[in-house]
């Protein structure tokens, strides 16, 4: 059963990826021919950048490698303190900001995982507010049954 769930998850997460790479081009485009005027350009935008932003968040978590020690001494040659993981656990839990340190000078995440997870919910948010605005728009503009009776 756990395998049927990770190949639906799979196939949802590749239909995602080529609808957002055919997002890229048709938001390219979008801006020479003023298709940002639609609310689709925005739905297309906000994708992407949650995408891009899922693709981030999962760099920056499985960037560490499976045994952290390892990683920390043989590819990236930095002293391994112990008892500052231990004292600092719960800031490795944490789904946001994303930190793995080594010792307390050294973080395994690389430096441009939180800035840009930052910039994709800020992009996200902005798209979902202009979706929002063209709903209110639109619902503004239908005919009201009781002005017309």
């Amino acid at each position: 059963m756990k395998q049927a769930g990770a190949l639906i998850a799979a196939v949802i997460l590749v239909v995602w990826l080529v609808w957002n790479l055919w997002n890229v081009f048709r938001i390219v485009t979008g801006l020479r021919d003023r298709s940002w005027r639609r609310p689709l350009w925005w739905a297309r935008v906000c994708s992407v950048s949650l995408f891009a932003g899922l693709l981030v968040w999962i760099w920056g978590v499985f960037r560490t490698g499976l045994d952290v020690r390892e990683t920390c001494q043989f590819v990236h040659h930095v002293h391994y303190d112990r008892a500052y993981r231990d004292a600092h656990a719960a800031e490795f839990q944490k789904f946001f900001p994303l930190h793995n340190r080594c010792n307390a000078n050294f973080d395994l995440v690389p430096a441009w995982v939180n800035p840009s997870l930052v910039a994709c919910a800020v992009i996200s948010i902005v798209a979902i507010a202009v979706l929002m605005k063209f709903g209110i728009t639109h619902l503004n503009r239908l005919p009201r049954k009781e002005s017309q009776s």
